[in-house]
């Protein structure tokens, strides 16, 4: 049997995830002695807090947690989650209406099995992460990708949507705070997408992971509480990955109405039964410990945002627009492409990437992945003295170009 027989259509069509390759690449690289510095990873560089790691070293020694517990996740967890998600974005759920996951990606996929028969389309505002298209492409449904106004810092508008629109149409993604291009929307803007989905009866999947990590006068707002209508037709994702540097831990949740918390539990206890109980605890240590943690960080993530703006502003060729949130610079080098470039003349992103890595040894994740060709993301989640070589590496190289 030929090897493109042996898997299955549908894993077949979708692609592995660029963000978590181009960082495996890096990584494997500083194991063979290059001194790459990686821009690509989407996880903070700061260690999980001590009061979070020393809740579950503690739960390891606890024989309830060496069993089986709820699919749906841990009680005591599931309240604190409900309690987390009045304080910080004033939207009452109850208990029946959270599912604790194996990380964000887990309830993204099970949100999409749920809700997206095949057929249906998902409209999914570009660039977008892309795990969004792989698991609507998994649950059976179409993405159909909406080109951001480059105008208007890559932001979806409802005359785009609504262009996008068709008879299967039947949900629409929302990021804010956006990975790739740090944007968060205004209330109104946030007001008037979530009135149009509910004028057209669409299902809305908004993803909160980056809730916290607002910079300045910035303000996150949560759809379902701008327009309190779209509640009974929308999923919100969230975790404790990105606001308390626990990426490894996997635990992410999602908030739904209470029919639709129940079908996405159902499914979950045919893939993976409970997430692990040392995880949740560690969890519930995060969500019951207060912003402290958060704030510290933030403030890092926060000077280093400018700092990596400053210097790849000073670069010729390059052109980023400050972000608002979470810990991403998305730019645009498409006045470097068809330029000679470490012996090299890219003509893509993909291919600059490519370059950057293997002549200044820095990693960064090309547009394409994202739906943005043109574009590169860099993270500034990492040492704010590698963020500066990283970046001068990048403005020797092109200098020399």
């Amino acid at each position: 049997m030929p090897a493109s027989e042996r898997v299955s259509a549908r894993v077949t069509a979708i692609a592995e995830s660029a963000t978590l390759a181009v960082d495996a690449r890096a990584k494997a690289l500083v194991r063979a002695g290059r001194p790459v510095i990686g821009f690509a990873s989407g996880e903070p560089d700061f260690p999980t807090p001590e009061h979070i790691v020393e809740a579950a070293a503690a739960a390891t020694h606890d024989p309830r947690y060496h069993r089986y517990s709820p699919t749906g996740g841990l009680p005591e967890l599931k309240a604190a989650i409900a309690a987390k998600t009045r304080r910080d974005s004033g939207l009452d759920v109850d208990e029946g209406q959270v599912l604790v996951t194996n990380g964000g990606k887990q309830a993204i996929y099970e949100a999409f099995s749920t809700l997206v028969n095949p057929g249906d389309e998902v409209l999914v505002p570009a660039p977008y992460w892309p795990t969004y298209p792989a698991a609507i492409a998994l649950a059976g449904g179409t993405p159909v990708a909406v080109p951001g106004d480059e105008q208007d810092g890559l932001r979806v508008t409802i005359d785009r949507l609504e262009a996008a629109r068709t008879a299967k149409t039947t949900m629409l993604v929302f990021c804010s705070p956006n990975n790739p291009t740090g944007t968060v929307y205004t209330r109104a803007e946030i007001e008037a997408i979530g009135r149009w989905a509910v004028a057209n009866d669409l299902w809305v999947l908004t993803d909160e992971i980056y809730e916290h990590l607002v910079y300045g006068t910035t303000i996150f707002h949560s759809l379902p509480v701008v327009v309190p209508e779209a509640r009974e037709r929308c999923v919100v994702v969230n975790g404790v990955a990105k606001a308390f540097a626990m990426t490894g831990w996997r635990v992410g949740w999602t908030l739904a109405p209470a029919d639709v918390t129940a079908a996405m539990t159902k499914l979950q206890s045919h893939l993976t039964s409970n997430v692990g109980n040392v995880a949740q605890v560690a969890a519930l240590a995060a969500l019951s410990g207060g912003t402290k943690e958060i704030r510290r960080m933030r403030a890092a993530f926060d000077r280093r945002r400018r700092t990596m703006v400053r210097m790849l502003g000073e670069i010729d060729g390059l052109r980023c627009a400050e972000p608002d949130g979470a810990f991403y610079v998305y730019v645009s080098a498409k006045d470097v492409l068809g330029r000679q470039i470490g012996g090299r003349r890219p003509g893509t992103t993909a291919e600059l990437a490519a370059v950057l890595l293997e002549a200044a040894e820095v990693a960064v994740v090309p547009g394409e992945a994202f739906g943005g060709p043109g574009y590169l993301r860099l993270s500034y989640a990492l040492g704010d003295d590698d963020l500066a070589e990283g970046i001068t590496r990048i403005g020797k190289l092109l200098a020399g170009s």
